[in-house]
């Protein structure tokens, strides 16, 4: 196929939600060691070894320590900024993460920081199938060893749901719109559990020992 007729490719961004104030695990969780980097690193290196285009790093809490400890891909452009906001929720940092995007960008991907275990090849499997459909939205349904199917992350949002995600609050986030409107929402099989979040320091226990 002659280059000019190749179908374009759309300009893909990452949002990683990084502000949160770890309330659960009683300490900074994505600053904790995990197979040689911090938690939130791994999060970062998958969305950088991904299709992705770009990368938003959206702190809040314990901002300049987060911050420290993350080393930025140098192969790969990577903004960092700071919710102010964080305390009032995720939607906040959902509005920060947009907010922040290259303007070529025409869907985010939307990955939290606390998911260490985010595989690279999904990321790039649900922009393939999203790209291919023309979806307003996409996001995996990961398959746990019960056979029960749960819905995840990266979530993939086009740049027309922008504005239904600017009027939440609170931690609402991407999910409370997709819930709304499940025709926009295409669903991308992936045969692995899904990552686990890390939330407590059981779950902090049971993922080291699972590596």
């Amino acid at each position: 196929m002659a280059a000019a007729e190749r179908p374009r490719q759309p300009f893909l961004s990452g949002i990683v939600l990084a502000a949160g104030a770890a309330r659960r695990m009683g300490r900074p969780k994505l600053l904790l060691p995990l197979d040689g980097r911090c938690v939130l690193q791994h999060v970062v290196d998958a969305a950088a070894d991904s299709c992705l285009d770009a990368l938003v790093v959206v702190l809040g809490a314990h901002a300049a320590a987060v911050r420290a400890a993350l080393t930025l891909p140098a192969d790969r452009a990577v903004r960092v900024t700071v919710n102010a906001d964080y305390a009032q929720g995720q939607s906040t940092s959902l509005r920060a993460g947009l907010a922040a995007l290259d303007p070529r960008t025409e869907a985010a991907a939307i990955l939290l920081g606390d998911q260490p275990g985010v595989d690279s090849a999904v990321i790039d499997a649900v922009a393939a199938a999203f790209v291919t459909a023309g979806a307003a939205a996409a996001r995996p349904v990961y398959e746990t060893p019960a056979g029960e199917r749960v819905p995840g992350h990266p979530v993939f949002l086009h740049r027309r749901l922008w504005p239904a995600l600017g009027v939440l609050r609170g931690d609402a986030g991407a999910r409370t719109i997709l819930a709304e409107h499940p025709a926009w929402v295409l669903e991308v099989p992936v045969a692995a559990p899904p990552p686990v979040d890390i939330d407590t320091p059981e779950d902090y226990d049971r993922t080291v020992s699972g590596m």
